[in-house]
């Protein structure tokens, strides 16, 4: 992947909604390579916005370490206002996190973390039927070809 470009990803709402996380910022630190995005809502505080990151490093074993993170902050309801007529600004109540986290030996070929992602991503979307492998994107190139978004 050449270049960051926006997330565009539907939700698991019984009405998905589509949510589309723009690119923030790419850190080095050494062997490790970190992207950030984040949904871009003119309405919620940045703070309380969908966003997610993958990171990719080589260990000092060798062995090459990708992860990807995303964070969904839930905001906590406002129940009114006291009785001098003030509302509190909503605040987030928690984050839903999740992260997958891939070691891979410097042996390994493309086709053989292809093959393990797609076990993982057809394991969760509960698929029992043969399915073609995403082979672009930000996921399938930080897994599949160790290449860091820049």
């Amino acid at each position: 992947m050449a270049t960051m470009n926006s997330i565009s990803v539907y939700d698991g709402a019984s009405t998905p909604v589509l949510h589309t996380l723009s690119a923030i910022s790419v850190t080095r630190e050494g062997q490790k390579v970190t992207a950030d995005w984040r949904e871009q809502s003119l309405t919620i505080p940045a703070y309380a916005q969908v966003n997610a990151a993958i990171t990719t490093q080589k260990l000092p074993s060798g062995v090459f370490k990708v992860d990807v993170k995303v964070n969904v902050p839930v905001m906590e309801s406002v129940s009114g206002q006291n009785s001098a007529g003030y509302t509190a600004a909503p605040k987030v109540a928690y984050t839903n996190t999740l992260v997958l986290a891939g070691y891979f030996h410097e042996r390994s070929t493309i086709t053989d973390r292809r093959l393990a992602r797609m076990i993982l991503t057809n394991i969760l979307n509960n698929v029992s039927t043969s399915v073609a492998a995403a082979t672009s994107g930000f996921g399938p190139d930080a897994i599949d070809s160790l290449i860091a978004p820049t």
